[in-house]
């Protein structure tokens, strides 16, 4: 009987798991299935902490309900009654020591008309002016591969990009928009200035779109995002579940392979599936060819702390749901997230609860990694002081680092991407990579990589 190892038990490995299990029965197949996972639970970046009356994620904090694999899976798991949808609101960016609404007219902070451009708080007169040439400049070289940060300073201005858009959409893909390409951001932008002349025009023409994807756009569950980790779990009990060990090694004789554990245990394997970071893979793999492609992928790192207070959360700006920091500010966040206001589930008495961000884009993260938890709380509170105003001791905290976690794609990750595919066929042909390392970040995508990562195996079975 052919036996199919995934290493990772993120939400990738996790659909890797429950497509192979589908497949399985759909073809009345024989293979059996090992999930290796180092940490002593499933979900990788999605984990749902319960203390007192707060619902805190780890991690990612809501999947974007409009992706095409994401209510197929939620379907297929009987999950549909335990869905929850966020709570729209105004989204504001701290810039000057103040909050400044974003125009509700705009898309990621770029407008969609002259009016949304005229209604910017952010933005000077000159900014605005120069934001205006978007209108009759044409487009003589900017293609899907091209920076965006580039292309949009180019047509935008710099002022309009780095005051108002640079905050949103870095916050969104945490990077440098001048080390991300069209493609892997908003590829859209490319086509709209080519077909109406103009980005703004662009968006204007296609606003409807923009705007029901708007609301309600986010979904999570009652008690959280573990719910969906739970759900694939309990479908796969006739697989073998690996927690807490992680994997040594993977050595190929003839067509097999044996995977070592760090508890001595070796699994055999026909066909190995690694949803792991892509410097996890590079470390069992331990093959030097691999080694050039897999150096040119680079990660980044969050530190995210929750803080939850004995305040109802209506103390907050009316209507609003979080805040961006721009330049200029007193504050050394990222973003800070009102949790309580956009997701009602995660406080059941309607007490504040707020997120914080730090990324290492941050020109205070180096010194922050270093910190200890208490350290952390009180350059949180800190923030929270100086941006809204409020002062208290928090009943609960849960700070998390992921350091060297965050895959950022760059300009060139599309092409050592395409390589590292070519060696790893050549070198591990029944291995295969999966995950957000390499095929998209998000949960949509990583549902969908692990969909056609199951699919492929099955075809290799035939």
């Amino acid at each position: 009987m052919k036996k199919v190892v995934v290493v990772g038990g993120g939400i990738t490995g996790l659909s890797v798991m429950h497509y192979l299990h589908q497949l399985k029965n759909e073809k009345s197949l024989q293979f059996e299935m090992t999930l290796i996972e180092s940490n002593e639970y499933l979900g990788g970046k999605i984990h749902s902490v319960h203390k007192d009356d707060f619902i805190m994620e780890v991690g990612a904090d809501s999947i974007v309900a409009r992706h095409e694999s994401v209510l197929p899976l939620v379907e297929e798991l009987g999950l549909e009654d335990e869905l929850v949808y966020n709570a729209t609101g105004i989204s504001y960016l701290y810039t000057n020591n103040e909050l400044h609404a974003i125009p509700a007219d705009s898309v990621f902070g770029i407008p969609t008309s002259v009016e949304s451009l005229e209604s910017s708080t952010l933005v000077s007169d000159e900014g605005k002016e120069e934001a205006l040439k978007d209108l009759d400049m044409p487009n003589e070289g900017f293609t899907k591969e091209s920076s965006i940060g580039s292309f949009l300073k180019h047509f935008l201005g710099e002022e309009l990009v780095e005051k108002q858009v640079a905050p949103v959409l870095s916050g969104v893909y945490s990077g440098d928009l001048d080390k991300l390409t069209m493609e892997t951001t908003l590829p859209y932008l490319v086509d709209y200035k080519n077909q109406y002349g103009s980005i703004i025009k662009g968006l204007g023409a296609n606003k409807e779109r923009f705007q029901k994807s708007a609301n309600k756009k986010f979904i999570s569950f009652k008690d959280g995002l573990s719910t969906l980790i739970n759900g694939i779990e309990k479908e796969l009990i006739d697989s073998t579940i690996f927690k807490g060990v992680y994997v040594t090694n993977i050595e190929q004789k003839d067509s097999m392979y044996y995977v070592s554990l760090s508890d001595h245990q070796v699994v055999e394997a026909d066909y190995v599936i690694l949803a792991t970071p892509h410097d996890v893979a590079q470390k069992v793999l331990n093959h030097k060819e691999l080694d050039t492609d897999f150096h040119k992928l680079k990660n980044s790192s969050l530190i995210s702390i929750y803080l939850g207070f004995d305040i109802p959360d209506e103390q907050l700006p009316a209507e609003g749901t979080g805040y961006i920091v721009s330049e200029n500010s007193d504050v050394k966040c990222n973003a800070c997230t009102w949790t309580s206001r956009k997701w009602k589930h995660t406080s059941k008495n309607s007490k504040l609860l707020v997120r914080m961000f730090y990324k290492s884009t941050n020109p205070e993260f180096t010194q922050m990694k270093h910190m200890t938890e208490e350290e952390l709380i009180e350059v949180a509170m800190k923030d929270i002081r100086n941006s809204l105003k409020l002062d208290g001791i928090p009943q609960v905290v849960e700070v998390t680092k992921w350091n060297d976690m965050m895959p950022n794609y760059h300009l060139q990750h599309a092409e050592a991407i395409k390589s590292l595919e070519k060696k790893m066929n050549e070198l591990f042909p029944q291995v295969l990579l999966a995950g957000c390392s390499y095929y998209g970040v998000g949960i949509g995508p990583c549902i969908k990589n692990g969909k056609e990562t199951a699919e492929q195996i099955v075809e290799k079975m035939k």
